[in-house]
């Protein structure tokens, strides 16, 4: 039964500078609701949104949490960055308080059918392709959830024809699996380590993602990566009767599938893979072409699982392989994935912010070619460090550390490797460390910022750090500039 919020008091617990708590809060106003915005981050902080929200009836609460606003309210909405077990939120219950999240008042209340995408790398990228594809054919498409785009402010354009495709995170779907929902369609692009500063275990958090599917029926379907051992498990407690695999490496073997590391699957309703340079729709009845793979822009044998995953999910959902072609060559990716910022003096800098995990920075280091200086390390995760350590004695010739307080057990594993001494220095600051990073770069040199850790400390967020490295490449001078100065 969905609530009504009209003069009901709710509690916003975790503004946040994402854009889901804006979201949340300019929802609740429409409805009518008596809004309290309450944040453990002080107002400066929160500049952004709280100037979005400038002159609505909001009552702040910033800097604290004060418990007997949780004992007052008749509703708490929570961030998803908020722990299940949060003290404040446990007296909640104690209360009888309802709690709900962004994406539980979104999925009660949208008439469109829900396409959700999780996974640990790939799941941005994924999601905005698969919109991209469905809009590409004709569909109707909302693409919204933890891309930084608010699900609630979309409501309003979203009809029963409607394909709404949500990138969804390991905590937006605990929030959904405390009321039972389930997307119609959901796609897992991978499991790697992550967040193992959130979660007690590797299986903990991997449980968490399960919930994309837990709750789905019979009718609804799924997409799995059929490469990756974790991922492939869920096919077996998987209520949704049509579930189809995509994966670089796959092969078909009559009506069955044989994965990179060997394992037999069956074909199910269909496979996205890579045949020699095509890359094919297979199902039983046969197989489609879905483009060839000097259509596909983005970078890395990672990239080409991600245009599988959403080929995979398009056609489940009910497109045809040739509705896909023209899709896929259009698509350039998006801001903050192995983005190119500038080539200046033959250098050319890149900015991979949102490798916030060591496997993220992995894919990216196979990715690029040529000699490659690296601006890594930031705030710890609880995450082990050593292949990541070995991927960059392989591929980077020069280091560059950003300080934080996953930095010295990443250089700990780089003395291991071998290459402590390609470390050209450490820095609290990163416009400094760019510097150095300019100053070893030469011609046909590439310089990458791929941090394989989180940004929390020098910056808010991985975007606040993204946008930084652009504005600081930008201000770089080059050599005749330089030169004319002096």
């Amino acid at each position: 039964m969905m609530l009504d919020l009209r003069n009901r008091k709710v509690l916003v617990m975790g503004l946040g500078v994402h854009g889901g708590g804006l979201g949340v809060t300019q929802f609740l106003l429409r409805q009518g609701a008596q809004v309290t915005v309450t944040d453990l981050r002080p107002a400066e902080q929160l500049a952004s949104p709280l100037r979005a929200l400038a002159g609505q009836p909001v009552r702040y609460v910033l800097g604290e949490h004060r418990r007997e606003d949780f004992r007052q309210a008749e509703l708490i909405v929570r961030n998803p960055a908020v722990p299940l077990d949060s003290p404040y939120l446990e007296e909640a219950r104690r209360q009888g308080i309802p709690i709900e999240m962004e994406m539980t008042l979104f999925f009660a209340r949208c008439p469109g059918q829900i396409l959700g995408v999780t996974g640990t790398k790939g799941k941005s990228t994924s999601t905005s392709l698969l919109g991209h594809m469905l809009r590409h054919a004709g569909v109707d498409t909302v693409v919204a959830g933890n891309i930084r785009i608010s699900a609630l402010e979309a409501l309003p354009r979203i009809g029963p024809d409607t394909a709404v495709v949500l990138e969804l995170s390991s905590w937006q779907l605990e929030g959904l699996a405390e009321r039972r929902m389930a997307p119609m369609l959901a796609v897992v692009t991978n499991l790697y380590p992550d967040h193992l500063n959130r979660y007690p275990s590797w299986e903990a958090y991997v449980a968490a993602k399960r919930y994309i599917y837990r709750f789905q029926g019979p009718p609804d379907g799924l997409v799995l990566n059929a490469n990756d051992a974790a991922v492939r498990e869920f096919a077996r407690d998987a209520p949704a009767r049509r579930v189809a695999w995509f994966g670089v490496g796959l092969q078909r073997e009559g009506d069955a599938l044989r994965s990179r590391d060997g394992m037999v699957l069956p074909l199910g309703a269909g496979a996205a893979l890579l045949d020699g340079e095509r890359l094919l729709w297979v199902e039983a009845e046969g197989e489609e072409e879905l483009c060839v793979r000097e259509q596909v822009r983005l970078p890395g044998q990672h990239n080409l699982d991600n245009v599988l995953a959403a080929a995979a999910a398009a056609c489940l959902y009910g497109l045809r392989p040739a509705q896909l072609s023209g899709s896929v060559a259009g698509f350039r990716g998006l801001p903050d994935r192995l983005e190119v910022v500038r080539e200046l003096d033959g250098v050319t800098y890149i900015n991979d912010t949102t490798s916030t995990s060591p496997a993220a920075t992995i894919a990216a280091l196979q990715s690029l070619s040529g000699p490659l200086i690296l601006l890594a390390g930031g705030a710890d995760k609880d995450l082990p460090y050593r292949d990541m350590a070995w991927a960059i004695a392989e591929r980077v010739r020069d280091i560059v550390l950003l300080e934080g307080s996953a930095t010295d057990k990443l250089y700990h594993e780089l003395v291991l490797a071998g290459v402590g001494g390609r470390v050209l220095g450490r820095f609290d600051e990163l416009a400094a460390a760019l510097r150095r990073a300019r100053q070893a770069a030469g011609r046909g040199d590439t310089v990458l910022l791929s941090p394989g850790c989180a940004s929390f400390g020098m910056f808010r967020h991985e975007f606040e750090r993204g946008q930084r490295f652009r504005e600081e490449v930008a201000l770089l001078e080059g050599t005749a500039a330089a030169e004319e100065k002096e």
